[in-house]
């Protein structure tokens, strides 16, 4: 057999790569049978995670770890009235927190509609979910329609409270293959638009929490920052093909203050020109190095990503993930634009 090429052999090694990486995050967060376990907050499993641990098996090609994990999802979570799903389980005492959290439910709807397109069986539970977030879990505002980030406890007296990492805008764009509802342009739309006038502190940075209110304002009974939540918002852009210049820019900013090997802050005070004095996790780092270059992100060092614990690890292994998704992503933004005519570029 003739030596493969030089960018297949690239390919052949990037691909052992991924696949080692991805066995390693399983057996560090994934629990027999399918519970993926928050090791930072006493082994806990969210919505959330085992919605981010399906993509990861799906994009693995592990068809078994996905249908654990879904199999254990819809055995221990899928337990309201509505459809959605509850938000924490604990171990020893079973689900904690009967409240949903809508970027959890988009998740796991997304990687049950990305399973049916090899396994048709699976497209009814993600027609099913997507549909119940669509019914239950959107509002429309001034600023159009927009994801309550649950069911409870945002919808307050002075506004809405929303969270703008919960556009998951690679979902936003697949789901409507199930569920063909104007809605989910809507809210590429809204968010679109929402970024571009939620912008806060030294380098116009969008909150981790968002009241809405005119004008908007952080959430004031959260803490006023960028960090721990928002830093998913420009990989979910990217990922979708949605990170134009312009979108971009409050990101290039911030980032262009930290050299890539130097220290670079967990999170930024938005009132006040103060920064943490805590580093931005590894999978902080992977999510600007890859949108910043668009190159596939090096992870140098599997156990040091893994040893950063569950969630640093999780959004790591999905900006690695992303980087090696199907690209055909511009199309279908246009496409989906033009069907609910909406006014926003990419």
């Amino acid at each position: 057999m003739a030596a493969l090429g030089g960018c297949e052999a690239r390919a052949a090694r990037a691909g052992r790569e991924w696949s080692s990486l991805y066995a390693a995050w399983k057996a560090a967060f994934v629990q027999p049978p399918g519970r993926v376990a928050d090791d930072g907050q006493q082994g806990i499993t969210t919505s959330e995670g085992q919605g981010y641990g399906m993509l990861l098996a799906w994009a693995a090609g592990d068809q078994q770890g996905l249908e654990s994990m879904w199999q254990w999802t819809r055995t221990h979570l899928a337990v309201r009235d509505d459809g959605l799903l509850a938000w924490r389980w604990s171990p020893g005492a079973g689900v904690t927190d009967r409240n949903n959290a809508t970027d959890g439910d988009l998740l796991v709807a997304w990687g049950l509609a990305l399973a049916a397109r090899h396994r048709p069986s699976w497209r009814e539970p993600a027609r099913a979910l997507a549909q119940s977030i669509r019914r239950h879990a959107v509002r429309s505002t001034n600023w159009g329609t927009v994801l309550l980030p649950a069911m409870q406890g945002f919808e307050t007296p002075r506004g809405l409270v929303v969270n703008l990492s919960y556009w998951v805008y690679p979902a936003l764009l697949d789901l409507p293959e199930l569920d063909p509802d104007p809605v989910w342009g809507e809210l590429i739309a809204s968010g679109h638009k929402l970024l571009a006038l939620a912008r806060f502190g030294t380098w116009g940075l969008p909150p981790d929490w968002l009241l809405l209110v005119d004008p908007l304002v952080p959430a004031p009974e959260r803490p006023a920052r960028y960090g721990y939540e928002g830093v998913r918002i420009p990989l979910y852009l990217a990922w979708a093909g949605m990170a134009t210049p312009q979108r971009m820019q409050p990101w290039r900013d911030f980032w262009a203050q930290f050299p890539r090997a130097g220290f670079m802050p967990a999170w930024v005070d938005l009132h006040n020109p103060c920064l943490s004095s805590e580093a931005a996790s590894p999978g902080a780092r992977l999510i600007r190095d890859w949108v910043e270059s668009r190159n596939p992100p090096i992870v140098a060092g599997r156990e040091g990503l893994i040893r950063s614990g569950y969630y640093s690890a999780t959004i790591g292994m999905l900006t690695v993930a992303a980087s090696r998704w199907p690209a055909a992503r511009r199309q279908r933004v246009v496409s989906l634009m033009r069907e609910t005519h909406s006014p926003l570029t990419l």
